[in-house]
């Protein structure tokens, strides 16, 4: 399975004020589209519709992370752009959101993937509670009923060839994706919303986004720690990066000590033990097991409970291979599979100065701290 999001940006937002488009403004010192995109960034594939004006500004805060594609005239015509850009590279699952939402959370993103398992589209949204009025010239001329109605928001999920398919028999614009799959004749369920999940659309709309990421946040650390013996061997695998050593390290999986380590922490932040509770050594599927499989599930459970990985930090001891040489690209390998940027991932070195079964190199021991935050 391949999962891609496409984030719209392409509009100019000149509701919001603030003399620039509203994706660009600063929100709590981040811009307001890096928010909507931050997490996302998990994903095989990400692809940010921009403005064709604000291509080099995309570059510059974006270069290398994304792929970036010209909007066109209208909503539903860069939604298309992006789909077309996916075309061939093999995704599956599509989530669809705009840019100006940027307090969606892991949680809901995690609900509408988790309905895609057994759907074509899945869609968030809130029932609407208040009373509907119909207006003319000022006053009241009628009320609706609200039953039935909802609030939509996004990420908006798809599968991938549906909703391509979709979009190019699509006659013109539309409000937004649902409606383009519903003209095809594609059922979207609905999943629950969120009400911090708001669209910047009005000035004092910044000023509400800023209260609510000001809001208390759950913050969990977790600890790991790992111990690998050396075996036979020509390398070792390390954080991700295959070392040319004199040994290799024994393990039921692929052994890789620090990578365990970060593993744990993540769980231990969860309360959710640790490898072997969720990947028993005594089941032989996982005997050589790439220790990328474990990370993944680690990081996509806690964005599932609804939080975000802050920062890692991962501490090698052993004498030798030396670490330092690799350290970045270790740092590189981990960030990726978690899905945070590499600045907030942490790789270093110690010796045990020749003592213990480290000094005697017996073997690589590795400690890992991790911290979760929510929302």
């Amino acid at each position: 399975m391949t999962r891609a999001a496409i984030i719209t940006a392409a509009g100019r937002g000149t509701r919001a004020g603030g003399g620039e488009p509203k994706q660009w403004r600063k929100l709590a010192g981040k811009s307001v589209l890096l928010r909507s995109v931050l997490p996302f960034l998990g994903f095989d594939r990400v692809v940010v519709v921009l403005h064709p004006e604000d291509m080099a500004r995309g570059l510059e805060d974006f270069g290398g992370k994304v792929t970036l594609v010209a909007g066109g005239a209208t909503r539903a015509e860069s939604v298309k752009n992006a789909l077309e850009s996916l075309d061939g590279a093999g995704v599956t699952e599509v989530l669809i959101h705009d840019g100006a939402r940027p307090l969606v959370s892991p949680a809901l993103i995690g609900r509408v993937l988790t309905a895609l398992g057994d759907l074509p589209a899945a869609a968030p949204a809130l029932p609407v509670t208040d009373a509907l009025w119909r207006g003319d010239n000022g006053q009241v001329v009628g009320t609706v009923d609200r039953g039935g109605l909802f609030r939509a928001q996004t990420p908006q999920g798809f599968r991938f060839e549906k909703i391509l398919a979709a979009h190019r028999a699509h006659p013109g614009n539309a409000a937004d994706d649902v409606e383009v799959a519903r003209s095809a004749g594609i059922p979207v369920a609905i999943v629950q919303g969120e009400e911090q999940n708001i669209k910047i659309t009005h000035p004092e709309d910044f000023s509400r986004a800023e209260k609510l990421l000001e809001a208390d946040m759950d913050v969990r650390v977790g600890h790991g720690f790992d111990v690998h013996a050396f075996t036979e061997g020509s390398s070792v695998i390390l954080c991700g990066v295959e070392i040319a050593h004199s040994q290799s390290l024994l393990g039921h999986s692929d052994a890789d000590v620090g990578m365990h380590a970060l593993t744990d922490a993540i769980y231990g932040a969860l309360a959710e033990g640790d490898i072997g509770r969720h990947f028993p050594p005594s089941d032989p599927q996982w005997k050589g097991a790439a220790s990328k499989i474990f990370l993944a599930h680690a990081a996509n459970l806690a964005r599932e409970r609804g939080y975000r990985i802050s920062n890692a930090d991962v501490t090698l001891i052993c004498e030798r291979p030396k670490i330092g040489p690799h350290a970045i690209e270790m740092a590189e390998v981990l960030a990726r599979i978690v899905g945070i940027d590499s600045n907030r991932v942490s790789v270093k070195a110690t010796t045990s100065e020749k003592l213990g079964f480290t000094g005697r190199e017996e073997g690589i021991a590795a400690l890992a701290t991790a911290t979760l935050v929510a929302p």
